[in-house]
Order: C-alpha cells, then sequence, then structure tokens
C-alpha cells in the first residue's frame, strides 16, 4: 500500500512537472509575448500582382491571432515589403494605432530594419509568427528569429503562398507551404494552428 502511494505521489509530480514544463514550451500567454505579421499585404490577393493560395482564409486567421493579441493588450509587430503597387497592408490586418510598422526590402524582416532592436527593448522572448509566404518572408524571419534566441510559434493556417516550378516541374502550393512547416517544425519553431493558439491564449 506503501509502495503504491508512494507511485502515485510521484506519478501525480510527474504530471504536473510535464504541464509545467509544457506551458513553458508553448510561450503564449505572457507580456514577454510578441506576434509578428509578415506581409500580409494587397498584392498577395487576388487582383494583385502576385496572387496567393487562397489568402484570405490564411489572412482571416490573422486576423483572429491579431484581435486575440489586442484583447490582451499584448505587442503587435507588423511587417510590409516594399513593392511599387499593392503593398499597402491588407485591411483584415490593419495596423491600429501604437502598433509597430516595419517596412523592408529583404525576404528576412531582420535585415536593415530596427525589428531586433525593437524586440529587445520590449523585453520580448516569444515570438509567434504568421503571414505571406510560407516559404519566403515567414520562414526567413523565423529561422532567423530562432537563431537570434527568441521561442518561435508559427501559425500554420494563417500563413499560405503559391505554386513555384523547379525546371518542368511545379510544385503544388500546398505542398510548398507544408513541407516548409515540415523543415521549421522543432529545430526552428513550435507549428500549431489558429484554434490551438486561440485556446492557449484565453486560458
Amino acid at each position: 500500500m506503501k509502495k503504491y502511494s508512494l507511485f502515485f505521489i510521484i506519478s501525480i509530480v510527474f504530471a504536473v512537472t510535464s504541464l509545467t514544463v509544457k506551458a513553458k514550451q508553448n510561450n503564449i500567454g505572457s507580456e514577454k509575448t510578441a506576434l509578428i505579421i509578415i506581409d500580409i499585404q494587397n498584392f498577395y490577393f487576388p487582383g494583385g500582382m502576385l496572387p496567393l493560395n487562397e489568402p484570405e482564409k490564411a489572412a482571416i486567421n490573422a486576423q483572429k491571432v491579431l484581435n486575440a493579441f489586442r484583447e490582451q493588450d499584448y505587442i503587435v509587430v507588423h511587417i510590409k515589403h516594399n513593392a511599387s503597387s499593392g503593398a499597402e497592408i491588407h485591411e483584415l490586418v490593419a495596423p491600429i494605432e501604437n502598433e509597430k510598422v516595419i517596412s523592408k526590402n529583404k525576404a528576412n524582416a531582420f535585415v536593415n530594419t530596427d525589428l531586433l532592436e525593437f524586440l529587445k527593448d520590449s523585453k520580448i522572448e516569444n515570438l509567434v509568427l504568421c503571414g505571406m509566404q510560407t516559404h519566403m518572408c515567414l520562414e526567413a524571419a523565423t529561422r532567423a528569429a530562432a537563431d537570434y534566441g527568441f521561442n518561435c510559434t508559427v501559425i500554420e493556417d494563417a500563413c499560405t503562398t503559391r505554386d513555384l516550378k523547379f525546371g518542368d516541374v511545379t510544385i503544388k502550393a500546398e505542398d510548398v507551404h507544408y513541407s516548409t512547416l515540415s523543415t521549421l517544425k522543432g529545430s526552428y519553431a513550435r507549428i500549431i494552428n489558429t484554434e490551438t493558439f486561440l485556446n492557449e491564449i484565453r486560458q
């Protein structure tokens, strides 16, 4: 009986410890967390110069994530890629007063911008990232952020991309999207969907 009780107590302690570690790994729901919305701009939507695969669906999910951050009064950073036309941030995720907006010329949002300085000054440790295109600017920012020591979470259904070609081979947008996420998963970021994120941040 004593052995059973001791085993039961150890099991409970282990379970609580595991939940605590998991919560820390999630890195959501803290003032040390910032949202980075990358390049959800008009030129990626129908009628733009480079329309992506179902950009509205990704943008609507990004809007849900954005609203959750605003509810918690956490830091939001909007990234926009400079372009000759259609460079405006889409209305679904348009910045409001006091939200940081950064313009860039490279895929990596940290290059030649004040993003890193801003995050450090704001004492941010954890980043939630979403945006366009999955295989380019989203991936570049996530890899760079992880290398800088940030704990990264990517909202997979708040991102999208497009078909790619290599020689005579066409790689479908969905395959590009998921193959990119698979390379980021684990080494660079935790990959979750919008529903999971909303449940975590509102707990």
